[in-house]
């Protein structure tokens, strides 16, 4: 898509602002993604100029959390390449989250006077951003068994700024409060179901399709949705063993035993019957408002072959 050319280039562009050949070559290793958000943002608001800078905004928010979240969780990978931490080390990789959020900052208020509802929605959702991000640490110090506690948890870190650019580019779009609403909760849910079926992923694709080791997450110490549902339906002793099990390396008796329970207590359907209905409900929320493609999108991700 020509217009996500132009949020990379709108993005290369605020960088050379900063007049750092450092934060140039700092940058020039980071890894790119799919840019979600940004495809969201243009099938609700078009390739407006004013869209390319949100998007542009909202990608620099994402890349300065990823940042982050690499040190946090010491991740010495991203979409399979050396992260930045792995390469230049914590500090770099914090500091240069630091710049690109303040500089997204900076060139959010551009937007304040034609659309004073943007800068604090987006400013809003990085404060919850973070705040996700302490829950989610907070809750990798034990096996964590209790869903309401997860499902807060990645509303806050995840979805929120999925949440956000839908809500934003529907007040780009010219839409009513109300229809905006509408938007904003397709955001949060499209969030959530997301970050549900990346937690499935993990158990049930292969270490080379997901380019990092099957069960990575358990072992590093999150507690997703399938794991919480298997806990709460297996007996004490094996209750037990899960929690033993909870942040070690896992031997590969130790890994079958768990997918095998995992499958067995249905673990990995609830998960995905979960997503599934967060996704629907994202689509009800949109129903009136002719957006096929958001439609197609919400669909695609939750109902991709497992």
């Amino acid at each position: 898509m020509e217009a996500l050319a132009h949020i990379e280039t709108r993005i290369q562009d605020f960088l050379k602002e900063l007049e750092s050949p450092l934060v140039l070559s700092l940058s020039a290793h980071l890894q790119q993604g799919k840019m979600l958000r940004s495809k969201l943002a243009l099938h609700i608001a078009g390739e407006s100029e004013e869209c390319i800078l949100l998007c542009a905004i909202i990608e620099m928010i994402q890349t300065a959390s990823l940042l982050h979240d690499d040190v946090i969780d010491n991740a010495l990978t991203r979409r399979s390449k050396p992260s930045i931490n792995a390469l230049f080390g914590d500090k770099n990789s914090i500091m240069l989250g630091d710049i690109f959020y303040s500089k997204a900052f900076c060139e959010l208020t551009t937007l304040q006077e034609k659309y004073p509802m943007i800068p604090r929605i987006v400013a809003n959702a990085v404060t919850t951003l973070a705040i996700g991000e302490i829950e989610d640490v907070e809750l990798a110090k034990s096996f964590n068994p209790d869903e309401t506690k997860y499902l807060k948890m990645i509303e806050h870190k995840t979805a929120i700024l999925i949440e956000a650019t839908a809500y934003s580019a529907a007040f780009l779009a010219g839409k009513s409060i109300e229809e905006a609403q509408g938007f904003r909760l397709y955001g949060r849910n499209l969030g959530m179901a997301f970050q549900i079926i990346d937690d499935v992923l993990d158990i049930i694709s292969d270490s080379k399709t997901l380019g990092k080791p099957t069960l990575s997450d358990f072992e590093e110490g999150k507690t997703t949705l399938p794991y919480i549902y298997l806990y709460n339906e297996l007996n004490d002793s094996d209750k037990m063993r899960l929690k033993n099990a909870f942040k070690q390396d896992l031997q590969t008796q130790e890994q079958d035993w768990i997918l095998e329970k995992l499958q067995a207590k249905g673990a990995i359907t609830k998960s995905i019957t979960l997503a599934k209905h967060l996704g629907n409900k994202g689509i009800e929320a949109i129903a009136n408002q002719s957006c096929d493609k958001l439609i197609q999108i919400m669909r695609e991700m939750i109902e991709r072959d497992f």
